[in-house]
């Protein structure tokens, strides 16, 4: 269960790196054996494993898929080092009592930010623990009050060859969409993150601002978001739309559903030697509810 602790303290001033990167150590000298628990101030743990410790710093941010950056895993952090994000906008449209164009600081101005530590498992096969700051998508959509005809939210990335490189090669239909039903998107887990390890999300992660839905595959996840649109009827997607035998809209993390070109019954954690296995809704098991009157072999 999410223990969910808001807290107005600046990125600057909550749990430092090293100390996530020691939460083992810390642990075991506070005392404290329960997963789950809040451990430090400002910080949510939102994992129910005891070895769910975070991943490296420097695996998180060096390890990506951002195709708008390259294909190879290590192409976003090469190729974005130079991808600014001042003066972002994002659009908002559709389903929704105003439609108009937001600055991003005013947007986000007034929430909470928040640090929770959230497993993400890739549809590829390997996951890692994130540390992410940010605060809860339904505050957001609270905020932009969609109408009563909205049913799904879409959420599109940047389109700009000249500073996304990799868009420039057509690996996929640009710009980047995603999309969620909204009461997924309300769910409580559900968060827009903009920052990671309590410092300001960096470029290859998905600056300046991200989706992130933890007990889906991380494509769900639409990064360097510009737009987000409200709408009566379910969105294209991009991989779903690209590759629908093997990209489903739903994309909800499930071991019994196999990648028609390999197994999702286990996991690669980034970091180390054994695979493990991988738990259904990504352990994120209070979703579940969600799904309830649905087959999740046909709605993958």
């Amino acid at each position: 269960m999410l223990i969910k602790t808001s807290s107005p303290i600046p990125y600057s001033e909550v749990t430092a790196r090293k100390l996530f990167e020691n939460r083992r150590e810390f642990i075991k000298k506070a005392g404290l054996a329960t997963a789950g628990a809040t451990l430090l101030p400002g910080t949510v743990h939102a994992s129910k494993r005891r070895d769910d410790d975070p991943t490296p710093y420097e695996i998180v941010t060096g390890y990506n898929n951002f195709y708008e950056f390259g294909t190879g895993k290590e192409d976003p952090k090469r190729n974005a080092k130079n991808f600014k994000t001042d003066n972002w906008k994002v659009k908002v449209t559709g389903e929704v009592e105003e439609s108009r164009e937001w600055d991003l600081s005013e947007m986000i101005d007034g929430f909470e930010t928040e640090q929770r530590i959230y497993r993400h498992r890739c549809v590829e096969g390997w996951s890692m623990v994130v540390p992410w700051n940010g605060f809860a998508l339904k505050d957001l959509i609270e905020k932009l009050k969609p109408t009563a005809e909205a049913k799904y939210i879409e959420f599109t990335t940047l389109y700009d060859v000249r500073r996304m490189p990799g868009q420039s090669r057509a690996v996929l239909p640009w710009p980047y969409v995603e999309a969620l039903r909204l009461d997924e998107a309300m769910h409580p887990l559900t968060m827009m993150v903009t920052g990671v390890y309590d410092e300001t999300l960096p470029p290859q992660n998905g600056a300046p601002i991200r989706l992130i839905i933890p007990w889906k595959y991380g494509f769900k996840g639409g990064k360097s978001i510009v737009k987000i649109r409200f709408t009566k009827k379910q969105p294209r997607t991009t991989w779903n739309e690209a590759i629908p035998r093997e990209y489903g809209f739903y994309a909800n993390v499930n071991p019994e559903v196999d990648h028609p070109r390999w197994s999702q019954a286990k996991e690669r954690r980034l970091g180390e030697v054994f695979r493990r296995e991988t738990l259904m809704f990504n352990g994120y098991d209070e979703v579940a509810s969600l799904y309830s009157d649905m087959d999740l072999r046909k709605y993958y």
